[in-house]
């Protein structure tokens, strides 16, 4: 089994769960923008500290398992959880009951009359 194999697992799910969550009217107001930024984040920080370690020799990847495609040292099936981590968890926060909090208020347009 190759790691996109095995990382298919992850994200197909957690891609579903997702895109659920942005196919829903009332979800929450900045849902997809605020998981982009994280995804940018998580996915940066992932890419320095990944390399590192695969440099000084933390771990490796058994070479018939992986693409071949690298971003740096690091093999981007190394992504997956990270990004598989971005889609599913603020979609579960979304979908399971109790837990997601309305579309945002409407907040009314200041009147340029009405200031003082």
């Amino acid at each position: 089994m190759t790691y996109w194999t095995l990382n298919a697992f992850f994200l197909v799910p957690a891609a579903l769960s997702c895109a659920t969550v942005l196919l829903r009217r009332n979800r929450p107001q900045h849902f997809a923008a605020a998981a982009a930024v994280t995804a940018v984040v998580l996915l940066a920080l992932t890419a320095v500290f990944d390399n590192l370690m695969i440099r000084v020799g933390l771990f490796w990847y058994n070479e018939d398992r992986i693409s071949g495609a690298f971003a740096g040292a690091a093999p981007l099936e190394d992504f997956a959880y990270p990004l598989a981590a971005v889609l599913l968890l603020p979609a579960l926060w979304v979908l399971l009951p109790g837990r997601a909090p309305g579309p945002g208020p409407v907040r009314p347009k200041p009147n340029p009359k009405e200031q003082p």
